[in-house]
């Protein structure tokens, strides 16, 4: 028999469904930004730190501060500055997190996570970076520059009482700490509090904003409250990672973000109104903001030095900021901090899920798809199946029967085609010169063999939301974050097992192990699958059954080695189908159960002008004769009677 070839039609579609794919992945890239503004330096370290120059004291008058250029506080008030205090750290452990803070501001100036470990490392995951401290509160009080507290002395207090040692530790239950610092008025003492809540097996954390005989917050246009500081990048892949960092902002739903991949300043996001929440993430892990109360507004910023593939010298820096209303005397503000990983199910508990990247552009078909479909199945894969590599290829499994139906279709099209591939050579040989003529009489075979031409790019069209679905979720989600599969340390990164002296654009510096046994499973798979009724010569198909695996080998080589493993079990499961369809077909045609060969048969043997005379498998009768043969039979009985 001789090769077989795809249908011109579905080669095309083939080639349709790659580009969309290729043009899919890279639109899906973030965009570089390219701005020219100057960073606004309205809340920079220096006038913070000025503005607490009014001691408490030793405030000068408001006239005194004026006259010497002096940041000044509200007039009716008086700050304890951190300068003037030794800074002490209160380290907070749990079960999911050692928090430190330090009394420098009240606020947390590391959060590790004691469950997850940098990529390659046995340091735990780090989500503060700015050595100031993460989390402020800042306010434009009536006199006197933006303060910001991260420039204030505050008290520890735990249980009612200042509090003197270096570590509590929440084992069970709930605990909290109060920040406390002094604020003197013309009525009398006050206070600014931060109340920070823990819970021993949760990552949120409950924080309340409190002033107890100040108006502090009731002045100027309210006051702001701040998550500073791009998280540190945890990843062995930084261009990956920031390629999904950034800052977000959720406004009635709707998810916004601010995010840089290459050096300068993103242009400020500003939005006004009632905010969900705002956030600063990584790939796996997230800092959010979630106000229990009114908003008026929130603000992100960000900006790189350098580039990501180049480590020295590389920084992000990104803020958040949730704009607040006045906050009376003796009144109370209550947030949620959510400090940790990108967990599905406990970022749908606080509405942060669109912070997950599943794609910007056809979103809304890939979202679902990844939310609905694929979540929940690993999740109940994971339950019963210990490895997630495991649950990958029982996941492609699943998804092969699913769409069985139509792949059996398709490949008993291909192998209707297999069977008659002499008299659709034959049809190739007389018309060769005549592409019309030569598609015109492929045509009436293939009406005749019952064959849709387009039959074998549905299947293909199908699974294309859902592979997308998948590389999306396994670089966005933590599910596969260091899973082991055979070689492959990390299903949620590239299985490199071939390094490279150099470098190649879009592959890398090495070859991954999954991507080149996909590629592999892909030539068998179109060597199977071809038929004869392309008019393409020989050159031609190979050109095809080696281009393709080609691209998709670029396109992989640096994708997740989960999804790699994933497309190698179903062209593995596919390849079984199709070698079971084809000898069902073969079988059935040599019994001469396939009467619409048959009748194709003779269509093509008429185009090709041949007429039966080219030669039959032994065994095998073909249409004509088996007439004959039956009329002959029926004159026999008729003489005999």
């Amino acid at each position: 028999m001789e090769p077989q070839g795809l249908d011109r039609t579905a080669i095309l579609g083939i080639l349709l469904m790659s580009l969309i794919l290729g043009l899919w992945m890279i639109q899906t890239a973030p965009s570089p930004e390219e701005v020219e503004a100057q960073r606004a330096t309205a809340d920079s370290v220096a006038a913070v730190q000025a503005a607490a120059d009014s001691l408490a004291e030793a405030a000068p008058a408001p006239e005194e501060a004026e006259a010497l250029g002096v940041p000044t506080a509200p007039a009716d008030s008086a700050f304890v500055a951190a300068e003037s205090q030794p800074e002490r750290f209160v380290t907070v452990l749990t079960d999911r997190y050692e928090a430190t803070f330090s009394t420098h501001g009240g606020t947390p100036v590391s959060f590790k996570l004691r469950s997850y470990d940098r990529a390659g490392t046995d340091e735990p995951v780090e989500l503060v970076s700015d050595e100031d401290g993460a989390l402020a509160l800042g306010v434009l009080p009536r006199r006197g520059e933006y303060l910001d507290t991260r420039a204030l002395a505050f008290t520890p207090v735990v249980n009612g009482e200042p509090f003197t040692g270096d570590t509590l530790r929440i084992e069970e239950g709930e605990g909290d700490v109060r920040f406390e610092t002094p604020i003197r008025g013309a009525d009398g003492g006050g206070a600014l509090r931060f109340v920070y809540g823990f819970h021993h097996d949760s990552y949120d954390v409950d924080f309340r904003v409190e002033t107890p005989g100040t108006d502090l917050l009731s002045q100027g246009g309210g006051y702001e409250l701040v998550w500073d500081g791009a998280l540190p990048l945890a990843e062995a892949d930084a261009l990956g990672e920031t390629q999904q960092a950034g800052a977000f902002v959720s406004s009635a739903g709707d998810t916004e973000s601010v995010k840089l991949t290459e050096a300068g300043e993103a242009e400020p996001l500003v939005l006004t109104g009632s905010i969900d929440w705002v956030a600063v993430k990584t790939k796996f892990f997230i800092a959010a903001l979630i106000p229990q109360g009114t908003t008026e507004g929130a603000r992100l910023t960000g900006a790189q030095v350098g580039e990501a593939d180049v480590p020295d010298g590389f920084s992000q820096d990104y803020s958040a900021r949730l704009e607040m209303p006045r906050l009376g005397a003796g009144e109370a503000a209550a947030y949620t901090l959510y400090l940790g990983p990108l967990e599905l199910r406990r970022l749908s508990d606080y509405g942060l899920y669109d912070t997950v990247d599943f794609g910007a552009w056809v979103g809304w078909m890939i979202r679902p798809i990844a939310q609905f479909v694929v979540a929940p199945a690993f999740a109940f894969l994971s339950t019963f199946i210990p490895s997630y590599g495991l649950v990958i290829i029982v996941f492609a499994l699943i998804i092969k029967l699913l769409l069985w139906p139509l792949t059996a279709v398709s490949y008993r099209n291909a192998a209707k085609m297999r069977e008659l591939q002499p008299q659709l050579t034959a049809v190739k040989e007389k018309y060769g010169e005549d592409p019309q003529k030569q598609q015109e009489a492929m045509m009436r075979v293939y009406k005749e063999a019952g064959v849709n031409p387009l039959g074998g790019c549905l299947p293909m069209l199908l699974q294309y939301p859902l592979l997308i679905a998948l590389w999306r979720f396994f670089q966005s989600t933590l599910v596969l974050r260091g899973e082991s599969f055979l070689w492959a340390a990390d299903l949620s990164a590239p299985d490199p097992v071939l390094p490279l002296p150099f470098t190649i654009p879009f592959v890398g510096d090495y070859l991954a192990g999954f991507t080149m046994l996909m590629a592999a499973s892909m030539v068998i798979s179109m060597q199977l699958s071809m038929s004869s009724s392309s008019g393409m010569g020989g050159a031609q198909q190979k050109v095809l059954m080696y281009m393709m695996p080609l691209v998709f080998f670029l396109f992989f080589n640096r994708f997740p080695s989960g999804l790699s493993l994933y497309y190698l079990a179903f062209n593995l499961f596919s390849i079984v189908q199709q070698r079971l369809v084809n000898k069902q077909v073969h079988e059935a045609h040599e019994r001469g159960e396939t009467p619409e060969i048959d009748k194709a048969a003779a269509v093509a043997e008429k185009a090709a002008g041949t007429n039966g005379k080219r030669a039959r498998r032994p065994g095998r009768r073909g249409l004509t004769s088996q007439v004959v043969s039956k009329n002959g039979q029926s004159r026999s009985k008729k003489g005999k009677k």
